[in-house]
């Protein structure tokens, strides 16, 4: 796969999420702005419980990833904000553009 068609695609997951999210998340959330209610309702059936686990997992992996890339990839942070709302796609997503564009960068500082 060419660096092209990777991050057209990684972009085009993180953007349907964040429609996905807003159409989904936001109008209830606007109607009853109870946060914690919100976060406890991934968590009303085995099923959801489940997914909303891998989800914590997910960003937990990002987290533990971020900090041992930290000297190479700078900017780490915002991803794990992301990762929060709109959600870990739209996080992950966003540090692998990251991580790709400054390890390529570094690598031709290498080089010249």
């Amino acid at each position: 796969m060419s660096d092209k068609m990777f991050k057209l695609g990684i972009t085009s997951i993180a953007i349907i999420f964040t429609i996905i999210f807003s159409i989904v998340v936001i109008p209830p959330l606007i109607e009853n702005p109870d946060i914690m209610g919100a976060f406890a309702a991934g968590f009303v059936n085995p099923y959801s419980s489940g997914y909303s686990a891998d989800v914590f997992c997910c960003w937990a992996i990002l987290l533990i990833w971020v900090i041992y890339e930290y000297p190479k990839v700078k900017y780490g942070w915002i991803c794990l904000l992301l990762g929060i709302i709109p959600g870990v796609a739209v996080g992950f997503a966003l540090y692998l553009l990251l991580r790709m564009n400054q390890l390529k960068t570094n690598k031709d500082n290498q080089n010249n």
